[in-house]
Order: structure tokens, then C-alpha cells, then sequence
């Protein structure tokens, strides 16, 4: 569009006749008609550049002001002043990708409506070229079951192809119109343009930017549904490219959790953490809000499947192990020794090191104890120590476990504390639980007679 450059504001006011505007310098231009669609209703405003004799202003904004239009930006070469020729270049590309986002906003306050009841009014928007907002009161949250219906709704009117048609007419023939709806607070002008889409599916005052029919959406996905305050809830949704792009990534994760719920739990001892790894991606990634409730859902049961395996094997472990400790402390006490130490298998279990301590203070009531386990056999990750001595070796040789515990941890890079009867600790990187072991041995032999 051709126009004539009305005024020009700076940071420094409006310029006067004669003044001009620089090469690099912020302004906003008036100008006598204009092909950009400034911020309104909701949509962001349009971008693209205003050229004129011998430069270029790159918009990043276009608002309303006192009824008039402010185009701002910088100018990227060029100067200009007031009354000089331009011509408007919007980045039309840019705002075939905001439409269906419009489009799809006022079909989703239908939607909204169908699924939680005419008390529910919309409270705001926002529509630009990469996704739409859209809030609304509601007194709690969507429930996933709600929200899959509501997608349903404007995918079911995308896919039904329902023309979108706009028609301005007298404000209080539009207010007449059956189900038509209006933003609560907004002043409307008269005449007003009325956006229908379909012949029923959706009625709204609008002045703003829309598809010609709903299956230029393409695709759509619901994607958050959040608390922005007390009363009011916020959804986004994506179209077209983005939307389709979600959709991909809701039949990745579904086939990622399919392949978990697949796998023997009791044949697979880091199943939880397996399933813990992928919900640690699902919850970072884009993809429809419902279906990411249902899936996080299924990926939480096998959690709790792989958590219950891995009871049930430590359980088994930590029976074996007793059996174990029972026998070599009988030995140590054959052998006469004062203190033990033994590279346990009851994983990084603080119950089951008290088992272990009971079942050795039962057998052998003054033998120094220290018991060394990994989380993980050979995993080079996590180790717990523990460590008693009992009252007699204290009073005879000034032994303390945690003491003892001390030594040991700090060789290792573990971290501990405890009494001087009973400590207790962890290495979180155990590489040589041999060295561990060596270590609290030598501690032991320095203070007590073997």
C-alpha cells in the first residue's frame, strides 16, 4: 500500500516539518492509510518493513494511539521526514501463520464452553505466528478427560472444513445475533465485524485476522492449561506446522512408554529409573496436554512396578546376605577377632543395614562391625556405610565408630555421621569398594587387637 508519512515520533517527541530521521534511529511513523494490522482483540500486530526514497524502516511493533496508528521500528538505511512518500510491506507469510491461530482461538471458546458450561468466559487472548493463549474463568482445573474433549471439539470443526466468514453490521443487530459472544469489558465499536465460523460453531465481535475455512488450520493440539489467577485459567494451543509437529511427538512418547510397559520388571533391576528418565523427558516435551496425563500416568504404574520388583529382589538379597553376615561373624568370633568388616549386598538400604546390625550385636555383642554395600554392585555409584562398636571396646581402647566412620568416608569422598556406638553413611561415587574395605580394616587393626 502506498502512503504519505503524516508525523514522525522520536525518543525526543514528534519531529517538525523539515527535521529528518536518521539511519539507525527508533521512530514510529502515522501515516495517512496503512495495510499493517496493529495489536488488537488479542492478535499481535503485524511485521514487515515501510520503504521510501532511498531507505527502509523495519517494523517490530504497530499499536493504536488515540485513534491513530503508530508504525514503529528502525531504520535500517535511509533517512526520511514528514511527507515523504512510502509504501507499506507486510510480512504476509507471518500473518497466514497468525490466522489459524485466531481462527482456532474463537473456535476453542466454543469449545470450552460445549465442555465446561456457559459460566465459562473467556478473559483474555493472545494469537501470534507460533501458537495461541487463551484465558478463560474456570474456579479449578481441567480435568484430562476435559481437556481431551476440548481438543477433540476444534479438531472435529477443522476437520469438518466450515467456512469462516466476517460481516460488519450495526452493534445492536450483532448483540441480537443467537449465540454470539463478546470479550466481557471490551468497548465495540458501531458498526461492529462479525467473525462466524461455520453456520453455529462460533459467533464473536472480531476485527482481527482469519483462515477462510477451518481446514486451513490443519491440525491442532492443546498443549497447557494452567492457574494465571484466582478464577482464571490460561490454555495454549498450536496449529498447523507446530500442532503437527506435537502430534509426532505424542506417538514418539506413546511408543517410548508402549516399549516400558512391555519390559519384565523382575528381569530388569533399573526399570524405575529407566521409566524415571523418560517421564524426565516427557514432562520437558511439547505435545498434547491430555494425552501427556495419560501417559504420565502409565509411565508412573510401571515406576511403581519396577520400585515393587526391586523390593521384592532386595528383599531376597538382604535374606542371602543375613545368612552371610551370620556366618562370618561365627568365624571372626572362632578366630577371636575384635572387629569386622564386610562387603555387604543389601543394595543402599538403611533397614536392612539394621537388620544386619541387629543379627551381628545378637551373635557377637562385642565385636566391632563395619558393613560396606553398593547400590549397585560394580556401578561405581552409590555406597553405604555403617559402623558399631560396642560399649566394652569403647571403655577398653577408646574406639568410636564415628570416628571410624569418619576415616573411611573422608578417604572415599563420602560424607557421614553417627555416635561413637553407631554411625552411619554414604559414598555417592564408590569406584574400589575393595579400597573402602582395606581402609576400614587398617582403621580397625591400629585401634583394636585383632
Amino acid at each position: 500500500v502506498g502512503a504519505k508519512v503524516e508525523a514522525i515520533f522520536t525518543s525526543g517527541g514528534f519531529l517538525k516539518e523539515g527535521e529528518v530521521a536518521e539511519n539507525g534511529s527508533v521512530v514510529g511513523l502515522v501515516l495517512d492509510k496503512s495495510s499493517f494490522y496493529p495489536e488488537a482483540g488479542g492478535q499481535d500486530a503485524d511485521l514487515g518493513t515501510i520503504s521510501f526514497e532511498g531507505g527502509e524502516l523495519v517494523i517490530n511493533d504497530v499499536q493504536v494511539y488515540g485513534g491513530y496508528v503508530l508504525h514503529s521500528g528502525v531504520i535500517s538505511e535511509g533517512s526520511i521526514s514528514v511527507g515523504s512518500a512510502a509504501e507499506c510491506r507486510v510480512d504476509y507469510d507471518r500473518r497466514r501463520d497468525v490466522a489459524p491461530n485466531h481462527s482456532m482461538t474463537h473456535v476453542l471458546n466454543a469449545a470450552l464452553r460445549e465442555v465446561l458450561g456457559e459460566g465459562c468466559d473467556q478473559r483474555g487472548s493472545q494469537c501470534n505466528d507460533e501458537k495461541l493463549r487463551f484465558d478463560f474463568s474456570h474456579k479449578k482445573a481441567m480435568t484430562a478427560a476435559q481437556l481431551k474433549d476440548a481438543e477433540a471439539y476444534v479438531r472435529d470443526v477443522i476437520d469438518r472444513s466450515l467456512p469462516v466468514t466476517a460481516e460488519v453490521m450495526p452493534l445492536d443487530d450483532a448483540k441480537a445475533l443467537p449465540g454470539v459472544r463478546a470479550l466481557f469489558g471490551e468497548v465495540y465499536p458501531d458498526p461492529v465485524r462479525v467473525v462466524r465460523v461455520g453456520d453455529d460453531s462460533s459467533v464473536e465481535f472480531c476485527g482481527g485476522t482469519h483462515v477462510s475455512n477451518t481446514a486451513d488450520a490443519e491440525a491442532f493440539v492443546l498443549t497447557e492449561e494452567t492457574a494465571v489467577a484466582k478464577g482464571i485459567r490460561r490454555i495454549t494451543a498450536l496449529t498447523r506446522d507446530a500442532a503437527k509437529k506435537a502430534v509426532a511427538e505424542g506417538e514418539k512418547f506413546e511408543g517410548r512408554t508402549a516399549v516400558l510397559e512391555s519390559i519384565d520388571a523382575d528381569a530388569t533391576p533399573d526399570l524405575d529409573k529407566r521409566a524415571g528418565a523418560v517421564r524426565k523427558d516427557l514432562d520437558a516435551a511439547e505435545l498434547s496436554a491430555a494425552l501427556k496425563s495419560e501417559l504420565r500416568a502409565r509411565i508412573e504404574a510401571v515406576q511403581k512396578k519396577g520400585i515393587d520388583a526391586k523390593k521384592r529382589l532386595l528383599a531376597g538379597r538382604v535374606d542371602k546376605c543375613l545368612n552371610v553376615v551370620k556366618a562370618d561373624v561365627e568365624q571372626a568370633l572362632a578366630d577371636g577377632k575384635k572387629s569386622l568388616v564386610l562387603n555387604l549386598d543389601i543394595g543402599a538400604d538403611s533397614k536392612a543395614s539394621q537388620k544386619v546390625i541387629k543379627a551381628v550385636q545378637k551373635i557377637a555383642p562385642e565385636l566391632a562391625f563395619m558393613g560396606v554395600s553398593e547400590e549397585e554392585v560394580g556401578s561405581g555409584g552409590k555406597a553405604l556405610c555403617f559402623a558399631i562398636v560396642p560399649e566394652a571396646v569403647m571403655e577398653a581402647t577408646g574406639f568410636k565408630a564415628n570416628v571410624w566412620l569418619k576415616d573411611v568416608l573422608d578417604a572415599a569422598g563420602g560424607r557421614g555421621g553417627g555416635k561413637p556406638g553407631n554411625a552411619q553413611g554414604q559414598v555417592p561415587n564408590c569406584e574400589d569398594v575393595e579400597a573402602i574395605i582395606a581402609n576400614a580394616e587398617s582403621f580397625a587393626n591400629d585401634a583394636v587387637a585383632v
